[in-house]
């Protein structure tokens, strides 16, 4: 891990921004930026040793916002159930742009995108490779989310060769943990007797990551960044099917979880990746996913 470095954590009250800058925070100065809209949410970020300000990255207003850190990790992502084109291009592209100038003194800048940014393979089982076609699968959660995290890319891409500023751009796949994710949400419905909605025909095919791995895994890919800037998939060392977790879920909370299978169109059909080169980077991951997931459902189940 970094130590005694001043790092700043956009995305702080998201599912990923939180538990990462709270590992950050144990050896570093760590500002976390957000819009705090949510009640209690700044009071939470605060209890975990984070410097919080108030920011709204689309507005490209960063009057308030230091521009001295050491490494910025850029977690802020708008996903609307809308398709809002130029909301998303604002919010996703157009931001990082403005930010990484604001910044553009910092040692590293690390980038979230996604594994949605692939265009999708028709094999479910199929792990994509950082070399892979880029396209715009469908999401039925965010239509435009795909589009304008491809387009972020783009964006960051270039400003940090404009800048020189060494940059990693991490394609998360099926993060998790107590403080959510894909598999959290689907641990949800099980036990709460909800369907579980996957892709047909199936099987949906992902790698996951946990939380803990996420955060361990800041230091090296900040390392890692370059000019023109390192690409790479932040992905766990497993490939794991829905079906094989909500089958866990079911173990852990005895009851028989129900999965409804639908067809969407354009969506990838499986959302594995491939780890070599992360693992390269990172060294390998140290939750095992049924270990990381039986812990977690405990945990968003009981709140211990």
């Amino acid at each position: 891990m970094p130590s005694d470095r001043r790092i700043l954590v956009t995305g702080l009250t998201g599912q990923i921004g939180h538990p990462v800058a709270r590992i950050l925070a144990q050896d570093n100065e760590v500002w976390g930026a957000a819009r705090f809209s949510a009640e209690g949410s700044r009071e939470r970020a605060e209890s975990i040793g984070v410097t919080t300000v108030a920011v709204d990255l689309e507005t490209g207003d960063y009057d308030g916002l230091p521009d001295d850190f050491t490494h910025v990790v850029h977690f802020a992502a708008w996903m609307g159930p809308r398709p809002d084109h130029d909301r998303a291009l604002r919010a996703n592209a157009e931001a990082t742009g403005l930010l990484m100038q604001h910044c553009r003194s910092a040692e590293a800048f690390l980038v979230a995108s996604t594994n949605s940014v692939y265009r999708p393979n028709d094999d479910p089982m199929y792990q994509y490779v950082e070399g892979d076609p880029l396209g715009d699968p469908a999401s039925p959660f965010s239509p435009t989310y795909s589009m304008s995290k491809n387009a972020q890319e783009a964006v960051a891409r270039t400003m940090a060769r404009a800048l020189g500023l060494r940059t990693t751009i991490a394609r998360i796949n099926a993060s998790y943990g107590p403080n959510g994710g894909l598999p959290a949400y689907h641990g949800d419905w099980v036990a709460a007797g909800q369907p579980v909605p996957l892709r047909a025909p199936g099987p949906n095919a992902y790698s996951p990551i946990h939380e803990d791995d996420l955060g361990a895994q800041v230091a090296p890919l900040l390392d890692a960044a370059s000019t023109p800037a390192t690409i790479v998939n932040w992905c766990g060392d497993e490939v794991v099917t829905a079906e094989e977790w909500c089958a866990l879920f079911g173990e852990c909370l005895g009851v028989e979880p129900e999965l409804v299978y639908g067809d969407v169109p354009g969506s990838q059909p499986g959302s594995a990746a491939d780890p070599t080169r992360r693992i390269e980077l990172t060294g390998p991951c140290t939750v095992p996913w049924r270990e990381g997931m039986a812990a977690m459902i405990e945990e968003r189940c009981t709140g211990s």
